[in-house]
This record gives C-alpha cells, sequence and structure tokens, in this order.
C-alpha cells in the first residue's frame, strides 16, 4: 500500500491533517491504510516546513494577488465609463461622484483614482455644500417661486428681472443655467383652430402701416378676435390693444362672433381710455369691422379706422402676437368645462396677469400698467 502512486493533492490533504487538524501522524497513517514512513515523507516534502510548501504558498499567495489586481484593474476600467468627465471636474463634484460609487472600490482606491487627497474627502462629508451650493440652491428657490408665480410661463428673462427686482444679485446666465438644470423654461406653441369666413369688404386703408411702436398712449390702437375652445363650444374674445403699452384696454366675450362683440370690446376701450385727440384704431377686414354699424362708432368717437391689406396677417400682427401669447402661456394649460369658466380664466390672465404682473419686452420688461405709470411720471416730472 505503501508504494501506490496517491494523487499530489492526496499527499497534501494526508499531510493537513497532521500539521492543520492535529491528528498524529500514527493515527493518520493507520486511518489512510499506509506506513508511517510515507506519511513522514510527504509531511517533510508538502509540510510547512518543505521548500514545495513555501513555493505553493507563495504560488497561492501571488495567484490571490494577482486575482485581486486583476479585479483592481477591471474596477478601474469600468469606473470611469461611469465618470466620464468627473476627472475634469472640481473636487467637490469628484467627492460626490466617490460617494455615490463607495461601494464598488474601497474609498483610498477611489480617491487614489481620481486625484483627491482622502482627508480632503471626510472633510467633505462633514460639509458636503459649499457657499456657492447653498446660494445657487436658494436662488432656485427663488426662481421657482417667480416661475410658479407666473402661471409657469416665463422664461428665464423675465425671471432673472424678478430676481434683480427681489434684490437679489443673480447674472442671466445663471439664472438660464439653473433654470435648465431643474427644467423650468417658457410655455411655448399654440394652434389656434381654423375658422373659415365669408368674402370681406375692404372700407379703410392700412393707415397703420405696421407702425407699432407709437411714442405716446392712446395714439394707436388695435383689435381683433380669438377663439377659446370649451365643452360647451366656441367662446368668442375680441380684444383692443394700446399699441404704446401693449396693454388690452377693451375686451368682450361671447358664443357668437358678431358686429356687437367687437364693439362691445370698442366700447370699453373709449371708456376707460376717454381719449382727447383723435385715435387710430386698425383690424383686419373681417365683416364685424366692414359693417356701417363699426364705421358709424368710429365717427362719432373721434376714430381713424384703418386695416389690414388683404390677406397680410402681418399687417396686425402685434394683435395676433398677443392672442398666441394668451393661449401659450394660460388657455393651452386648460380644460374649460363651460364657456363660463372660460371667461373667468380669461379675465384672470387679462386683468390680473397681463395687464399688472406680466414683464414685456418692448415696454424694458416693466408689464403694460407700470411702462404707462413711468410715462405719465415722466411727463409730470418735465
Amino acid at each position: 500500500m505503501s508504494n501506490k502512486r496517491y494523487p499530489e493533492e492526496f499527499k497534501i490533504e494526508a499531510v493537513k491533517q497532521v500539521t492543520v487538524a492535529g491528528h498524529s501522524v500514527a493515527d493518520v497513517a493507520e486511518r489512510l491504510g499506509m506506513t508511517t514512513h510515507s506519511l513522514y515523507a510527504w509531511i517533510k516534502r508538502y509540510g510547512p516546513d518543505s521548500e514545495q510548501h513555501n513555493q505553493a504558498v507563495a504560488e497561492a499567495a501571488e495567484i490571490r494577488r494577482l486575482k485581486k489586481e486583476l479585479q483592481r484593474v477591471t474596477e478601474e476600467r469600468d469606473l470611469p465609463k461611469k465618470s466620464r468627465g468627473v476627472l475634469r471636474e472640481t473636487p467637490r463634484l469628484r467627492y460626490a461622484f466617490i460617494r455615490e460609487h463607495q461601494g464598488a472600490l474601497p474609498i483610498r482606491q477611489l480617491c487614489s483614482l481620481f486625484d483627491v487627497h482622502i482627508s480632503g474627502y471626510y472633510a467633505w462629508l462633514q460639509k458636503p455644500q459649499s457657499s456657492r451650493q447653498k446660494r445657487n440652491k436658494r436662488l432656485t428657490g427663488l426662481i421657482k417661486q417667480f416661475w410658479l408665480e407666473s402661471g409657469c410661463v416665463y422664461g428665464y428673462r423675465k425671471i432673472h428681472r424678478d430676481i434683480r427686482d427681489s434684490g437679489e444679485t443673480a447674472g442671466i446666465n445663471q439664472v438660464h443655467r439653473l433654470m435648465s438644470k431643474e427644467g423650468l423654461k417658457a410655455q411655448v406653441g399654440y394652434r389656434k383652430p381654423r375658422h373659415h369666413t365669408g368674402e370681406s369688404h375692404v372700407v379703410a386703408a392700412n393707415n397703420l402701416s405696421r407702425q407699432f411702436n407709437p411714442d405716446r398712449p392712446d395714439h394707436s390702437w388695435v383689435t381683433d378676435i380669438t377663439y377659446i375652445r370649451t365643452h360647451e363650444g366656441w367662446l368668442y374674445l375680441a380684444a383692443v390693444m394700446d399699441l404704446f403699452s401693449r396693454r388690452i384696454i377693451g375686451w368682450a366675450m361671447g358664443s357668437r362672433m358678431t358686429k356687437e362683440l367687437v364693439l362691445d370690446a370698442l366700447m370699453m376701450a373709449v371708456w376707460r381710455r376717454n381719449p382727447k385727440h383723435e385715435v387710430l384704431i386698425h383690424s383686419d377686414q373681417g365683416s364685424q369691422f366692414t359693417s356701417h354699424d363699426w364705421n358709424d362708432f368710429l365717427k362719432a368717437h373721434n376714430l381713424k379706422g384703418s386695416m389690414s391689406r388683404r390677406g397680410n396677417c402681418h399687417d396686425n400682427a402685434v394683435a395676433e402676437s398677443f392672442f398666441q401669447l394668451l393661449k401659450r402661456e394660460r388657455v393651452k394649460k386648460k380644460i374649460y368645462p363651460s364657456r363660463e369658466a372660460a371667461r373667468m380664466d380669461l379675465f384672470d390672465y387679462i386683468e390680473m396677469f397681463y395687464n399688472t404682473n406680466r414683464r414685456h419686452g418692448s415696454n424694458g420688461m416693466l408689464s403694460p400698467v407700470k411702462y404707462e405709470q413711468q410715462y405719465f411720471m415722466k411727463l409730470e416730472s418735465v
């Protein structure tokens, strides 16, 4: 039995029964059916004091080291795929990335990989937000507040003005960046329903001639009609705007698009403004604006008519622009169960927001009402 060829693995395990498990040589030899002489020879060859054993231990240690190194290299190779650009960022951003991926590699190794000191990382953990980050957080809160107050329609330029007016100092690009980060942006786009009308008749020349920026209030007004969808059907809105401040000075709403609708809107404008001089009133060539009643009203209230050229919507672009703004910022986000619900909401937009609070680019970022007030204050100071 002692002369039998045993596999090397068997011999090593037999030796371990003596050197590791603590059994006697005689006991192990008896149980394995071999001589003690052979077992001693195996111990000499594979035991803890043997050269082969030491070599095997060294090889096993090297294998473990190589496996660990391979794992480290693999993780370090794969981690940058998740961290593209992180090495180009500030240390604070690298600290944040390390904290997020601290389970992938040891902290010390991650710090070495991202070229930061481990003491700096642990110090950052105690105070993760810099003064700049805290300021950005405060500005973001203000931006969200002003954006919500605008009905979620303001872009970064108007929000920047609100920030400045509140006493905060912030660059317009900084506001744009913070809004983009939070996904806040101006409302854009509203497709209006198409409405086909009969043939119109030109009764006035294009006296306005696209002079959309008069130098005083009540110099020229524009008027038009638009459509608002409700579950009850269309609600028609006629509006009159003073081109000087872009203020809506007259409006009327109804279930039908009639001449009475536009006359009611114009009557409101005359009543509110009571102009002392002749005012130019510009419209398109819709049938509501070509009636005898319309022309009689203009003559009776010192108004001079003006009409867009046929098929040229740009001649009344400012009125069209207001309606697009109204639908983009308010109507697009609403579902009106009735005309009454739509009427209440349109009133809120025109009188409670647009005229009094909404900043306008052509007014130096002032609301129409404030722009007119500024004009009259300058007149009084002269």
